[in-house]
């Protein structure tokens, strides 16, 4: 049922549809969604009965009518119901349930619903031992075992009085002793909502207890958890800690050199000439040969500029270092490469191999080949190309 429908329902129709629910739960026979409906159900209960203001703190169980008797129990269905929800924060709905079930058992006990031995052992406060729990329980066991069979009676007394309704006459006017049918029906239906709420009180102290317990457990389950985790996170915390402080410690020992790819630097290193700590920015100076004056200086006349031609090696000098000229052979081979990728690709297309000849093709430019190869034979006779050679040529 929609949210729409239960705003147009009537307090006893709503109270009604969550009574079922929460008879269905109670057997286990309720999923999830009908769960929630009904508990929507008993929001809407609670909200129409606080506006209505049924009940006051200053009245007593006497002072309440009996239509509204059945209204109490709003509060403990909701607690009920609520419990039975599936949740991930379980802890949530155990404090939501707990709320509930103490509103009833507040609303209860300003009405004088609740016994006074429940309240006396209640009240005791630090006397809290294993035998006063043991007296509590098996107090309000047997108060719940009364309600139980009071409740199996009242049904079967109405059982019988419908049994034998049924077998009057229904046309018959209503005599004197049929009023007082009525009004034991009124009393009787009063009884049955007491001794309902009288159960349903033992049953909510029961059910406090076990909820206070639960989350008990769960808080110091997730404490635990909190703490393990605290304590792993400070593990590793103190793992990355001591990592990066050796780490460091061991840097200046572990610094990697920078590798020697100037092979004319290199060979200084080997020869002792350059130490491998020193800078090199891989930048070589032409060669200057001729006279100590010229050498490292700039030639400024035109008699140095002579002179430095004049003392110049007998054979030919680089133009590029090393690395230069490995730098281009690496740009060659890479051209040269992707030559080689691009006429591979240009084989291996649809238009390459469409373009393959046919064997009526390939016999006639043998038979071309053939032609030119007799032509060129009668143009050129055997020897004709050493004439001058011989003696008498």
């Amino acid at each position: 049922m929609g949210e729409g429908k239960m705003e147009g329902m009537t307090l006893p129709a709503l109270f009604e549809q969550a009574r079922q629910i929460h008879s269905m739960a109670s057997e286990s026979s309720a999923d999830e969604e009908t769960l929630r409906k009904g508990i929507e159900a008993l929001r809407r209960c609670d909200e129409m009965v606080s506006k209505l203001g049924l009940f006051s703190s200053n009245e007593t169980k006497d002072e309440v009518s009996t239509a509204n008797l059945k209204y109490l129990l709003v509060p403990f269905y909701l607690g009920e119901l609520t419990e039975k929800v599936a949740q991930e924060d379980r802890i949530s709905i155990l404090k939501s349930s707990q709320d509930q079930l103490k509103e009833f058992i507040s609303i209860c006990e300003a009405l004088e619903l609740i016994p006074e031995e429940e309240l006396e052992i209640s009240g005791q406060g630090g006397a809290d031992t294993f035998a006063t729990r043991r007296a509590k329980k098996i107090a309000r066991f047997k108060r719940q075992k009364a309600a139980e069979a009071k409740l199996q009676e009242i049904k079967e007394r109405k059982e019988r009085r419908g049994r034998s309704l049924r077998a009057a006459a229904l046309s018959t006017p209503i005599e004197a002793g049929e009023e007082d049918s009525l009004e034991d029906d009124g009393e009787e239906e009063r009884e049955a909502w007491l001794t309902t709420i009288s159960l349903a009180i033992c049953k909510a102290f029961d059910l406090l207890d076990m909820l206070k317990k639960e989350e008990e457990m769960l808080l110091s389950v997730k404490d635990e958890d909190n703490e393990f985790a605290r304590e792993m996170l400070d593990e590793r915390t103190k793992k990355a800690e001591a990592w990066h402080r050796n780490s460091a410690s061991r840097a200046p020992f572990f610094k990697p050199v920078e590798p020697i790819t100037c092979a004319t630097f290199a060979q200084d290193v080997i020869e002792g000439r350059a130490n491998v700590s020193q800078a090199h920015d891989h930048k070589h100076q032409p060669l200057i040969f001729g006279p100590a004056s010229l050498v490292g200086g700039r030639l400024t006349s035109e008699r140095e500029r002579m002179a430095a031609q004049v003392f110049q090696p007998g054979h030919r000098l680089p133009t590029m270092s090393i690395e230069e000229a490995g730098l281009r052979e690496m740009e060659m081979m890479n051209k040269w490469q992707e030559r080689n990728a691009k006429l591979v690709e240009e084989a291996n297309s649809s238009w390459h191999k469409d373009g393959s000849r046919s064997a009526e093709e390939d016999e006639e430019a043998a038979e071309e080949k053939a032609r030119a190869w007799d032509d060129w034979k009668d143009d050129n006779p055997r020897g004709a190309g050493n004439k001058k050679l011989t003696p008498c040529g």
